[in-house]
């Protein structure tokens, strides 16, 4: 563990006052840390589990190591990305990727498969071979991705602005993006296309932001699409490599990172944040508090209850929904990636009938009924360093929806201690997400030595969300039009970071950290990073 991660229970010696402390050490807190840090700033940043790094984080059990949260990343292939950009400024360009090949997703359809290629213009022939009747749907499709991401970047640097100037031009750098947003994905296509097939086809990445084509906006739709269009990438020495690239960064200010350090509640004083109060009593001072633990701990649980009541938040809260919840389950194989001719491409693996709506919604109503989509990564395959760390043996992460609803009767249990009937329900659902393994991975059969699996409750326990959410709030029309989701709030010195105030996924929290710091500080963050040269 780097000395700049540090525990809290430890008597770590803490220093009076910090420029800012930061809530969560998630993706969107690390980044705007080390965008403080890097503008001098001495940083707190307060992990409430014994574990920095959010869902980057990864865990070990039985000889074996699984990265919870990170699958793959796009665009940081391409030296001249933001994203590549913005990874190597925070880390001082330590963090290294590995590419996960030509194809990285297989979307599996029944017993058809499609292979989603990298670079655009193959992305388009490949399709194009499998719907050869599509091609000007194919066309207008790409051409509306790109479009929509054109549009997203004055909408999200409008959220950096103070809440004056946002009132005056705010609308203005809004509007050409929410074009885009308040429409569903399937409404888009289906203007496009009446093929249902390529449709289901196209959106076969939704799992990547949780909801289906017919409730998600197409924004953000488009925005996961175009982040893999130049391929997938893989942190080399695993996702655990992006805390570890990070916190150097941070003890060059004396900024730290605390891990089993709970924060009860956020210190206001005449409306202004001034520090917060750990669970033991302790108070730690700063000039500004950041919290990325997601909009609704944040304002539910973190906050004064005469704060909450003050400004109404709890109001402003029931205009969004939480996102949906998962399963996972993690493997543990005998056997090196190589000697298990394991992929490098993720699967995505759908029912031969339905569109995905309807499939989702027939196991919501019925969770034994089908799976409306798994997810299949091979993490194990896609890191280089992997051998080195882990000779003879491989890991496979298997992802699928899972209702809160279908474990929120065991919440109030302690975790590994939940239970029979739990430990029966998840070894059920464990052998389900195998069979899918074996399905499309039949050579595996035999060589698994260790599975576990995580539920909403799992999640909920170590990330803290209400119903164990996965991308904290859902990707709706009705989410993007919300303008209270920015980094400002109507308290004074306090922030909001994470994948709320922007999309799902770790490059999307990554973009939050800077829009925060940008906030903060009152400086062009964006602009001075692709200005910078990073050794």
């Amino acid at each position: 563990m780097s000395s700049t991660i540090q525990s809290y229970k430890k008597n770590y010696q803490t220093h009076d006052h910090y420029d800012a402390i930061i809530i969560g050490s998630g993706m969107g807190s690390l980044t705007t840390a080390a965008f403080l840090a890097k503008e001098g700033q001495r940083v707190l940043v307060l992990e409430r589990h014994y574990t920095a790094g959010g869902f980057t984080h990864i865990f070990k059990r039985r000889g074996y190591e699984w990265d919870v949260g990170i699958h793959y990343i796009g665009e940081v292939q391409r030296p001249n990305s933001i994203i590549k950009k913005l990874f190597d400024y925070i880390s001082d360009s330590a963090l290294q990727w590995a590419d996960i090949g030509e194809v990285y997703d297989r979307i599996v359809i029944g017993d058809k498969h499609y292979d989603f290629v990298k670079g655009t213009a193959n992305f388009k022939a490949k399709m194009l071979e499998y719907f050869p009747d599509e091609g000007e749907a194919i066309e207008n499709y790409v051409n509306l991705v790109f479009a929509s991401n054109k549009t997203s970047k004055n909408f999200f640097i409008e959220k950096t602005l103070p809440p004056l100037l946002s009132k005056v031009s705010g609308g203005f750098m809004r509007r050409p993006f929410l074009k885009h947003a308040k429409q569903t994905t399937y409404e888009v296509l289906r203007g496009l296309t009446d093929n249902e097939e390529l449709i289901k086809v196209l959106t076969g990445q939704y799992g990547d932001y949780g909801l289906p084509p017919k409730q998600s906006s197409f924004a953000m739709h488009a925005s996961v699409a175009r982040h893999y269009f130049s391929g997938g990438s893989f942190p080399i020495g695993g996702s655990s490599q992006i805390v570890e690239s990070i916190a150097p960064v941070l003890a060059k200010t004396d900024s730290t990172i605390l891990i089993s350090a709970e924060v009860e509640e956020v210190v206001v004083e005449n409306n202004t944040a001034v520090g917060v109060r750990m669970s033991d009593g302790n108070t730690f001072r700063a000039d500004k508090v950041v919290s990325g633990a997601g909009i609704h701990v944040s304002y539910k649980k973190l906050l004064p209850k005469a704060s909450i009541e003050k400004h109404r938040l709890v109001e402003q809260l029931q205009k969004v929904k939480p996102s949906v919840a998962h399963a996972c389950l993690y493997v543990g194989l005998k056997g090196s990636p190589e000697a298990l001719q394991m992929p490098k491409t993720n699967y995505w693996i759908y029912p031969a009938e339905g569109d995905h709506d309807s499939c989702v919604q027939r196991f919501v109503d019925d969770i034994n009924t089908e799976f409306p989509v798994v997810y299949i990564s091979f993490p194990a395959a896609k890191d280089p360093d992997w051998n080195n760390r882990y000779p003879n043996k491989s890991t496979v992460d298997i992802i699928t929806l899972l209702p809160y609803e279908a474990v929120a009767k065991w919440a109030d249990t302690r975790w590994k201690k939940r239970g029979e009937d739990y430990d029966t329900f998840k070894e059920t659902i464990a052998q389900r997400l195998l069979e899918q393994l074996y399905r499309v991975q039949p050579q595996m059969k035999g060589a698994v030595d260790y599975y576990e699996l995580s539920t909403p409750i799992t999640t909920q326990h170590f990330v803290n969300y209400e119903q164990g959410e996965i991308y904290g709030l859902d990707h709706s029309p009705q989410r993007f039009q919300q303008k209270f989701l920015r980094p400002h709030t109507p308290i004074k010195n306090f922030y909001l970071t994470g994948q709320d105030i922007v999309t799902a996924g770790v490059g999307a929290a990554l973009f939050s950290g800077v829009i925060t710091a940008a906030a903060m500080t009152r400086k062009n963050l964006l602009e001075k990073v692709l200005k910078s040269e990073i050794v």
